[in-house]
């Protein structure tokens, strides 16, 4: 059966659409772990800690689904990558999901003791639950960039030769740090849009301006390192964009300096670190002058351009191999089939505007800022 729309262009449509879901992850639960990292910090009493909790407490579930449509689109898009990620990072991706588990425990358990000892271990869960998976996508990220242990044997077997502590570089943690910064950075931003005015968002202004500043010196860090630092994978010979799927078939070789060769090939792509810093520069004037649309709008931005920077470095590779480049996989190796690819995008294309639909009506519904005042008066909040 013939499809109306090309192999090729399918790999690419599901490779943008993995970012997609990503930055889609990025900016809305990123605002929550933002908000969690920051919990212990910007508020001092319990009043103003349960109203930082209530200005993510009504959408937190719902911007959660966002990692689990990105989990399922790896598996169904990606399943090579899926399975490579999701069975050698095992340890990480354990401590990650240990960490999000102390979230919805944390919401519902913080306040039902009045007793100050117990509210305050669950104010520390919640700062573990943002702070801990910020911290591990980042060096997951840094992992991908660096290239990870694994190989496939000649039956497409996979073994990964790492230890859980090598997963933690120089370069990682660095990586890992930027994601912190760059999602505490959204999550004050967050609070000087959805919190009361007061004290509470005045110390997540100044919080987010470190941040902010943070993020930049650690991006143009981590630029550097990619530059200077011999990291890089290249294609080499003619590449089969419609080929079969097997991680064997395309031929990768360790390549320093080759997280470049796209911004030299198509100079569009350099608006995506642009971007990184332009909106971070402009989420610092927002906190700075006390316009809260103004550096929500720049964090989100940021968020964008630092992700996009790392997609359009690596393109077309998805996940290389650090112990055998021959089994790195790309775009043009490690997908499903043709019509996988074609039913996924046909489900796609009509549910996701809904999601977006229905997301937008939400936050539309729940606008307004928290307020200590509604605390003993509303009994639905947190």
């Amino acid at each position: 059966m013939e499809l109306p729309i090309d192999y090729a262009t399918l790999r690419i449509i599901w490779w943008a659409l993995m970012g997609v879901l990503l930055i889609g992850f990025a900016l809305t639960d990123g605002f929550d772990m933002g908000v969690g990292a920051l919990l212990p910090f910007v508020a001092k009493s319990d009043q103003e800690r349960r109203m930082v909790i209530n200005t993510v407490g009504a959408t937190w579930e719902g911007n959660q689904v966002w990692f689990i449509l990105g989990g399922g689109a790896i598996f169904a898009a990606w399943p090579f990558v899926y399975a490579v990620s999701f069975s050698g990072f095992y340890l990480a991706m354990f401590l990650v999901l240990g960490a999000m588990i102390l979230r919805p425990v944390g919401f519902k358990y913080r306040s039902k003791r009045p007793d100050p000892r117990w509210r305050s271990f669950w104010d520390w869960a919640l700062f573990t639950g943002g702070f801990v998976p910020v911290l591990v996508f980042g060096v997951a990220v840094g992992n991908v960039l660096q290239g990870a242990p694994f190989r496939f044997d000649s039956d497409l077997r996979s073994f990964y030769e790492g230890a859980f502590l090598g997963l933690f570089t120089p370069f990682t943690l660095l990586c890992g740090l930027l994601s912190v910064a760059m999602l505490v950075l959204h999550g004050a931003a967050w609070l000087t849009v959805k919190a009361e005015v007061g004290p509470v968002t005045e110390r997540a202004r100044k919080l987010g301006e470190t941040a902010g500043l943070a993020s930049i010196v650690l991006f143009a860090a981590g630029g550097f390192f990619v530059a200077f630092s011999g990291m890089g994978y290249r294609l080499e010979g003619l590449v089969d964009a419609a080929g079969p799927s097997n991680p064997l078939r395309v031929v990768s070789v360790h390549a320093p300096g080759a997280w470049l060769d796209n911004y030299s090939r198509h100079s569009w792509m350099l608006a995506a670190p642009l971007l990184g810093f332009i909106g971070t520069l402009i989420a610092l004037l927002g906190l700075r002058f006390n316009k809260a649309a103004l550096s929500f709008s720049g964090s989100s931005l940021s968020a964008v351009g630092i992700i996009s920077t790392v997609g359009l470095s690596m393109f077309p590779f998805i996940l290389p191999s650090a112990i055998d480049p021959r089994s790195s996989l790309t775009v043009w190796n490690a997908s499903s089939s043709h019509l996988t690819l074609f039913i996924m995008l046909i489900v796609t294309v009509i549910f996701l505007p809904l999601v977006l639909a229905y997301t937008a009506w939400v936050y539309k519904v729940l606008w307004g800022r928290a307020s200590t005042a509604a605390l003993a008066t509303n009994p639905d909040l947190y």
